[in-house]
Order: C-alpha cells, then sequence, then structure tokens
C-alpha cells in the first residue's frame, strides 16, 4: 500500500468479516469523508477471541479483498490472519504503528463494542497506538473510560441497518444477499458453499 505522504491519516477497520457485507464499506466511506483520511484499513481478525468464525480467515480475508476491489482508498491488511494465537486489537495496533511508523492511526469500532473496551487485551495502551472512532448508528453516546477520552471521536453515521450475522441467517435460510454484500462477495459465497448449515 501507498502511504500518502509521511503523516498520512490511516483508518483501520478490523473485525472478523464473516463475510464482509455493505454496512462495513459504507462506514468505511463515512468515516474517511467525515475525518478527511487519507486511506481505510481493513483487518480481518485471524483468531478472534471473542468470537467463533464460521469461514476460515483465508475465506474471509479474500472476501474483503473481493469487498474492496477497485476503491483505491481502501485495502487489506494481513497483520492479524499471519500473527499465531488469539487476534487482539492491542497487538493489531502495535504492528501497524511499526509498519506505518510516520502515519497517524484512527481505530475505527461501533459503539456496542466499544461499551466493552475495558474487557480487552492491555485496552489502557490502545489510546497511545491510535485515536478512537466510535461509530453511532442509534444516537447513543457511550461512556468513556477517562484514560481513552482525549483519543475518542464519537461519530454519528447513518450507515445500513446490516449485521453479518443477518446475513449468514440469510443463506442458512435459502434467501438472498442481494443489496446486503457486494455482488462479488455474493458470488464467492455461493461458489464456496458458505454458512450453509445443511451444507
Amino acid at each position: 500500500m501507498t502511504v500518502h505522504g509521511q503523516h498520512s491519516r490511516i483508518g483501520v477497520l478490523g473485525g472478523t468479516f464473516d463475510p464482509p457485507q455493505n454496512g462495513h464499506l459504507a462506514v468505511a466511506g463515512a468515516v474517511l469523508e467525515r475525518l478527511d483520511l487519507d486511506h481505510i484499513l481493513f483487518v480481518p481478525a485471524g483468531d478472534p477471541w471473542q468470537k467463533n468464525e464460521e469461514a476460515t480467515s483465508s475465506q474471509r480475508s479474500e472476501m474483503v479483498k473481493l469487498a474492496i476491489a477497485g476503491q483505491e482508498n481502501f485495502s487489506v491488511s494481513s497483520v492479524d490472519v499471519d500473527r499465531p494465537g488469539p487476534t487482539y486489537t492491542v497487538d493489531t495496533l502495535r504492528d501497524l504503528a511499526k509498519i506505518y511508523s510516520g502515519a497517524e492511526l484512527f481505530f475505527i469500532l461501533g459503539d456496542e463494542a466499544f461499551e466493552s473496551i475495558h474487557t480487552w487485551k492491555d485496552y489502557e495502551e490502545l489510546a497511545s497506538l491510535a485515536a478512537f472512532v466510535v461509530v453511532s448508528r442509534h444516537g447513543t453516546h457511550p461512556e468513556v473510560p477517562a484514560k481513552l477520552s482525549p483519543s475518542v471521536n464519537l461519530l454519528e453515521i447513518s450507515t445500513l441497518p446490516i449485521s453479518s450475522t443477518q446475513c449468514r441467517e440469510q443463506i442458512a435460510n435459502g434467501l438472498s444477499l442481494e443489496g446486503l454484500v457486494p455482488g462479488p462477495v455474493a458470488e464467492y459465497i455461493q461458489e464456496h458453499q458458505l454458512y450453509r448449515r445443511n451444507a
């Protein structure tokens, strides 16, 4: 990835992306514009410690690549997939801070995930590695731990009410993914028969 200048502003959007869906893309695009960022890195989790993924890490990474194809301000990082063991955000940001040492990092997450941030590994260190971008779809303002407060940006964004869980349920029930995921992702899911519980 080409970083535009030494002081690039890079958004970091981590997640299981199981599968990546249009809501992820909408959030990334909105944050890119609202905070005037140069780039968004999508970072699929390798072994997410708080979730059980259904597709493999390589499949999820491939789907993200398909989802963002052709968008020059988006790219995929494999730091979490390549690192053995459970995926912790603090390790993600440590690695990215080394790789993009001249850049300013902005870690993007939803308000519901942020509410449990005190349970994350070494969460107090996160503010020294990146600014937070807490995206609210509900107009709520989560409580911000004092030690993180100066580094937190609260953004209210009207995004698509889509979840990856919803997408998996649609597939399990034999329903269409039209409007929920990018076309190439839907084709990949069909080709590899993903999320079909009776397959």
